[in-house]
C-alpha cells in the first residue's frame, strides 16, 4: 500500500502494475512518466503489494490501481484472489476506476452485491466517451465518474443523474518532453459541478490542472490548492451512502428499483 497524493483517497494499492493506451486521456499518463525505468506497457504482478491491504486494520479510502487498469485483461490470471482480498477487508473502502468498463460484468466476482466496500468507476474525458457510463447502469454498489484529465465539455444526461459522484480535474504535466498537458477550461468543469448539484450528485473537485495554474498565476503547479479555486469550484465532497441515494431515488420514482445482479 502507498500513501497517495490523490486528494480523494488515503492510498493507493497496486496488486498489478502496466497498463495500455486505450484513448486520449491516455496521452500523457502519469503511470508512463513515473515508470520511465521500465516497459509500462508490460502488466505484472506486484511482488511485494499484492496483499498489503490485509496488513491495515483502520479503515482506509483506497484507490486501485493508480499505475494499472483493474480490467486490464492481463490481470485476469490475478483478479479473482484481489477480488477475495477486498471481499476479506469490508473495513476498507475500494475505489475501482477503469477506462475498460465493457469488461466490468464479466468480471465481477460471484455475489457482487455481497462487496459492500466496492465503488465502481469510469473515466471519461470527453463527450466522445460519455458512453463509458452506460456500463454502471445498474450496479449494486456506489458508482462514480471521473473527468479527469476533463480535455472538453460534457452534455449532462439522465444517465449522469444516476451517480452517486463525480470527480473533475484538469491535466497536468509540462511545457515541452513527452509528458505535456492539455487546456481545461474553468466554463467546462463549473457547468459539471451545477448540473451535478441540480441532480444531487456529489462533486470532487480535484485540479485545475498546468493550463489554468499558469493562466491564473497560481502557486500550485497542478492548480491542486483548493484555496486558489474560484469559489464556485471550492467542492471537495465524498459520495453518501449509496443505499441512502437509492432510497431517495425510489421516493423520488414512486417505484421499486431494479438491479441486474
Amino acid at each position: 500500500m502507498e500513501n497517495t497524493k490523490i486528494e480523494w483517497a488515503d492510498d493507493s494499492w497496486n496488486p498489478w502494475y502496466g497498463c495500455q493506451k486505450v484513448s486520449p486521456g491516455c496521452k500523457y499518463c502519469y503511470m508512463y512518466r513515473d515508470r520511465q525505468h521500465v516497459d509500462a506497457s508490460v502488466v505484472s504482478r506486484s511482488k511485494t503489494k499484492f496483499k498489503d491491504p490485509l496488513s491495515f486494520k483502520e479503515p482506509r479510502l483506497i484507490f486501485t490501481c493508480s499505475w494499472s487498469d483493474w480490467f486490464v485483461p492481463e490481470a485476469d490470471q490475478w483478479r479473482d484472489e484481489a477480488w477475495g482480498i477486498i471481499k476479506r477487508t469490508p473495513y476498507h473502502t475500494y475505489q475501482v476506476l477503469t477506462k475498460r468498463p465493457e469488461r466490468i460484468r464479466d468480471n465481477l466476482p460471484y455475489s457482487f452485491k455481497t462487496y459492500k466496500n466496492v465503488w465502481m468507476g469510469v473515466s471519461v474525458e470527453s463527450q466522445e466517451y460519455v458512453h463509458r457510463i452506460e456500463y454502471l447502469k445498474g450496479l449494486p454498489c456506489t458508482t462514480f465518474v471521473s473527468f479527469e484529465p476533463l480535455l472538453g465539455p460534457i452534455t449532462w444526461n439522465s444517465t449522469m443523474s444516476e451517480l452517486d459522484w463525480i470527480i473533475i480535474g484538469g491535466e497536468s504535466g509540462n511545457d515541452e518532453g513527452k509528458f505535456k498537458y492539455r487546456k481545461m477550461e474553468l466554463s467546462w468543469a463549473v457547468d459539471l459541478a451545477h448540473k451535478a448539484k441540480e441532480n444531487n450528485v456529489r462533486v470532487f473537485m480535484k485540479q485545475l490542472g498546468t493550463y489554468q495554474a499558469k493562466k491564473l498565476g497560481l502557486l500550485d503547479k497542478d492548480g491542486g490548492n483548493i484555496k486558489e479555486f474560484p469559489e464556485s469550484l471550492r467542492i471537495r465532497e465524498h459520495p453518501s451512502s449509496h443505499e441512502e441515494k437509492k432510497e431517495r431515488r425510489k421516493r423520488n420514482m414512486g417505484q421499486q428499483i431494479q438491479f441486474d445482479f
